[in-house]
């Protein structure tokens, strides 16, 4: 065990050599230097955001569990928000603003960050919106890559923006960056709305079915991720897969030929020196004229 000197903090570092991902034989050291090395990109995804962790202290082959709660034993310059349910229970969420506390959560076996898609200043007001694309039984990557591009075309035709990435398992998500002016309800409504659309597109691979049992193995168009306190994987975490794979941006024009998710992985990336952004890289919208735009082509 030995401590990093990481922005000024020690930070504590055990069992670098530890194997997390045995298939590719990835240490938990890697994962360290991984995480290290993408922080300026990964850090804007989640600073001011609630992010429930993911963690696999003995690898992905070992029993991982989820956790909202900052540990008790955190260092003193961990900060920390706390927010109260509707039972009444609070939760204490650890804020990760720097460098020293990514670390440390990733020296905790935290493989996975799954932030918020509203920030703490504006809770209730998300400024994404999300799309999340997973195939199931019947259908694969190159279904999802093509209804990604229905509705990257769909939010072409509303004058809004969208930016996609691979999930870092087998699917992708698209994002709508917007103005934090709009409730979760209002939301989730115009993805709602979008979907139907969608699903008129391509409905001999996707559903809106919310049962898993009447899915008949399509893509399922989850629009109820759009609601308060549901988390999506962020943008360059990596992922409890059987190799170490990560959640990476796309540019549109990628979509256009066959992609492998299992290709964006710590050690295809590991050479590496700039990525493409992802927070930030457009600015919020609103959604008025967009929401007309929808209203007349549905109806």
């Amino acid at each position: 065990m030995h401590y990093l000197n990481i922005q000024g903090k020690q930070v504590r570092i055990s069992n670098p050599d530890k194997v997390f991902w045995p298939q590719t034989g990835t240490t938990k050291g890697e994962m360290l230097e991984y995480y290290i090395k993408i922080s300026p990109w990964l850090l804007p995804c989640l600073k001011g955001r609630l992010v429930s962790l993911q963690r696999f202290p003995h690898g992905v082959r070992g029993r991982g569990f989820y956790q909202k709660n900052c540990p008790d034993n955190a260092p003193e310059w961990v900060k920390t928000y706390s927010l109260q349910g509707k039972s009444g229970k609070e939760t204490r969420y650890v804020l990760i603003e720097d460098l020293p506390t990514l670390i440390w959560l990733a020296n905790l076996g935290v493989i996975e960050f799954h932030p918020w898609l509203s920030s703490v200043v504006s809770l209730d007001y998300p400024d994404y919106a999300v799309f999340d694309l997973d195939p199931m039984e019947r259908y694969g990557i190159d279904e999802v890559r093509q209804v990604a591009q229905g509705i990257g075309e769909l939010l072409r035709k509303l004058g809004l923006i969208g930016q996609v990435k691979t999930s870092g398992a087998t699917g992708l998500q698209v994002f709508v960056p917007l103005a934090p002016i709009y409730s979760y309800q209002q939301v989730r409504d115009f993805v709602h709305a979008c979907c139907q659309i969608i699903h008129n597109a391509f409905s001999q691979w996707t559903t809106l079915e919310r049962s898993i049992a009447n899915r008949q193995g399509k893509i399922y168009l989850d629009y109820m991720q759009n609601a308060r306190g549901q988390t999506i994987v962020s943008a360059y975490s990596l992922r409890p897969q059987p190799i170490p794979s990560l959640s990476f941006p796309l540019d549109w024009e990628d979509l256009r030929r066959p992609i492998d998710p299992g290709d964006y992985s710590l050690h295809t990336l590991s050479k590496t020196s700039i990525f493409p952004a992802w927070a930030e890289k457009t600015p919020g919208q609103r959604l008025e004229k967009a929401a007309e735009v929808i209203k007349n082509m549905l109806y």
